[in-house]
């Protein structure tokens, strides 16, 4: 719950400096709340949240991204939020090494993933053959139902455009994300497979990391 509102804080925090405090002119802002509820965040946290990320003392958050290849060479793209770059690629490396992996330039890996919007919301009460006919005209991808909870995809430049259609039909979101969704797959036996979830938790354990991506089937 702690790492949960941790990541939720700097995602208001980024939100409020490329795009205001009001989250009626903010679509990053939005979905931040929206994520913050999904975590059942309390509002004044949030509100707390939101006024400190508009004070000029508020130490500024860079979003980073690093590619690494994890044990027998998974590919892992991580995600993160820092105001202080040295520390969290001083910790990204240091996980990976210690994996016996090891960073590697920027862009390296970037093609072995997609960018997605990922929104998921109840199914109760949703006549959802006529949802998803009604969404494809927003960019709706792919729609899949598992225990009464909608998953619903969307391309990256389509996201905001979903974002507001959800909005406009009053459909409780969730969760809205971009994520990195793997194009190609690799699978390992079982014994390689547990370094490779070792470091992603490592990873993932990192206030400083926002998300973790890998291929790993």
């Amino acid at each position: 719950m702690s790492k949960a509102f941790t990541k939720i804080g700097r995602e208001i925090a980024i939100a409020v400096r490329m795009g205001g405090p009001d989250p009626a002119a903010n679509s990053r802002l939005r979905m931040a709340i929206t994520n913050a509820k999904g975590v059942n965040m309390p509002k004044d946290r949030v509100e707390a949240a939101i006024k400190r990320a508009s004070s000029k003392d508020q130490e500024a958050f860079q979003e980073i991204v690093y590619e690494g290849y994890g044990p027998s060479g998974v590919p892992i793209v991580v995600e993160c939020a820092t105001d202080n770059p040295t520390r969290t690629v001083a910790n990204v490396r240091s996980a990976f090494t210690r994996a016996g992996g090891q960073l590697a330039t920027t862009g390296a890996l970037d093609f072995m993933f997609e960018r997605k919007g990922v929104f998921k919301f109840p199914a109760e009460g949703l006549d959802l053959d006529e949802l998803e006919l009604e969404l494809i005209d927003f960019g709706a991808e792919e729609m899949s139902v598992e225990e009464g909870e909608v998953t619903l995809l969307t391309s990256f430049p389509d996201f905001v455009g979903m974002q507001k259609a959800l909005e406009e039909r009053n459909i409780a979101v969730s969760s809205a994300e971009v994520q990195r969704l793997p194009t190609v797959f690799k699978e390992l036996p079982e014994t390689e497979e547990e370094p490779v979830l070792e470091l992603i938790e490592k990873l993932e354990e990192d206030d400083d990391v926002q998300a973790v991506y890998h291929n790993l089937r």
